[in-house]
């Protein structure tokens, strides 16, 4: 017998799983914000496997379900996807514990690394120990894209959709949200006129692997905190938007209207809203505005940024936290003699700006979205998301394994100018994972020292 709390698992030890306490996703959460490397598609897999595969948290299904609605919102998708499987397992407390330990530890981390990068002027044996992460960075990617993609492309159409996504993303460089908005009527039109395009191939559900139940398994009936409410939802909206306000009006009251730290949280608030299509989508805004309008950096500072960024846990777009930092630090607002200060101070507020719509997108309106996932007119639309999806993460790992295995670009010889260690260590590390299995902390750990080596006998 199977409810929201436990469950009987369907191997031969009958193994009983019951619904962790907040303590037991209080730790769960905070090891995956350590161990988030590869940027969404790399987060979104570790999840997948974690709680799909191994706990059994959420059904694949609703899983996929709750990606589909992160995918089409501004922000990061893969702490969104967290908030909300948070929230959905124990309610407002667990979205904000799920959603804050995904990006605290990357806000630590960085924030160390940008004072090294500050105050000593480079970032010594760290920069050996990105270049060994990197290579891993790019198998995580792809190994993301084909566990999301055995799923959920369930027919040629998905197939043909994903094609396209990759093509039209990599190729002819269309913007995400037109391939999203694209993806979704393409589903809508299916759906309504040849249902049968959308269905699931006979092929591919003899692929599909059985597990057992899960906790939130697809016919779970949301929870009671979980039912749509459109006063629930108003008030959510009006909670969050009055946060916003009373924290931007605090920084204005106390530092100034003109002040530095006032326009970082006017700047960030602003590129949150923006970011549809992940953070690549909202790097070229961020590099004009932080860099040639508010000079709060140099070019070379904000690639330099970037590359922590891409190699350390925590998403993407965390690389706002090290353009606050050095921001702070260049314009100290406290005063004289307190660039380090201004600098944190600085740091925590760009990241607090920048994340706090992301839960206030899941709170509201997750609800409504639980109360749509049997509903086939819109699982249709979201499907063919998903597709595009799994394109879209195709596409990264070719940009990612373009700036790697090429350093100083692309040039008429190519062959002369490739990174061969950078080669063989993603051939290693791609085998790691599809051929033995291994788990994604211990790659990481593993190409971690592989590159410190590398740069300590170079």
């Amino acid at each position: 017998m199977t409810d929201t709390n436990t469950l009987e698992t369907e191997d031969s030890a009958s193994k009983v799983i019951c619904m962790p306490t907040l303590k037991q996703a209080f730790w769960y959460w905070l090891k995956l914000g350590f161990v988030s490397f590869g940027g969404p598609a790399g987060q979104i897999s570790i999840m997948y496997q974690d709680l799909v595969e191994t706990k059994r948290w959420i059904s694949e299904k609703r899983f996929l379900h709750a990606l589909n609605y992160c995918m089409v919102l501004p922000g990061p998708e893969a702490q969104q996807l967290a908030i909300y499987i948070g929230w959905l397992m124990h309610r407002t407390w667990g979205g904000l514990v799920a959603g804050g330990l995904f990006v605290l530890p990357s806000l630590v981390i960085l924030t160390t690394l940008s004072y090294i990068y500050m105050r000593f002027g480079g970032q010594t044996a760290i920069a050996g120990i990105l270049y060994g992460i990197k290579p891993a960075v790019v198998a995580i990617i792809l190994f993301a894209a084909y566990r999301i993609g055995v799923r959920a492309l369930k027919n040629k159409l998905l197939w043909s959709i994903a094609f396209a996504s990759f093509v039209a993303i990599a190729v002819l460089k269309i913007p995400f949200p037109i391939i999203v908005l694209s993806s979704a009527l393409i589903g809508v039109l299916v759906h309504h006129f040849k249902p049968a395009l959308i269905a699931e191939s006979a092929g591919h559900k003899a692929l599909k692997q059985h597990y057992a139940n899960a906790l939130i398994d697809d016919d779970t009936p949301p929870p009671a905190h979980a039912v749509f409410s459109l006063k629930k939802m108003i008030r959510l909206i009006a909670i969050g938007v009055s946060i916003w306000f009373i924290s931007l009006l605090i920084i204005i009251l106390y530092f100034g209207v003109d002040a530095t730290l006032t326009h970082m949280g006017w700047f960030f608030t602003k590129a949150a809203l923006l970011t549809f299509g992940g953070a690549y989508a909202v790097l070229p805004y961020v590099f004009q505005g932080a860099v040639g309008h508010h000079q709060w950096l140099t070019a070379p500072q904000m690639m330099d940024g970037l590359a922590l960024g891409e190699t350390t846990p925590g998403p993407l777009i965390m690389v706002v936290t090290f353009v606050g930092f050095v921001g702070g630090w260049t314009q100290p607002f406290m005063g004289a003699d307190t660039a380090l200060l201004s600098a944190i101070v600085a740091a925590c507020a760009v990241t607090f700006f920048t994340f706090l719509p992301s839960f206030l997108f899941i709170l509201a309106g997750a609800p409504f979205i639980e109360s749509t996932h049997n509903n086939l007119k819109l699982t249709a639309p979201l499907s063919a998301i998903t597709a595009a999806v799994v394109g879209v993460i195709m596409s990264l790992a070719l940009f990612f394994a373009t700036h790697i295995f090429w350093p100083n670009g692309l040039a008429d010889n190519i062959l002369a100018n490739i990174d061969w260690f950078a080669c063989g260590a993603t051939l290693a590390a791609v085998l790691f994972l599809f051929k033995f299995k291994l788990g994604t902390i211990k790659l990481i750990g593993i190409f971690a020292f592989i590159g410190l080596l590398h740069h300590l006998l170079n």
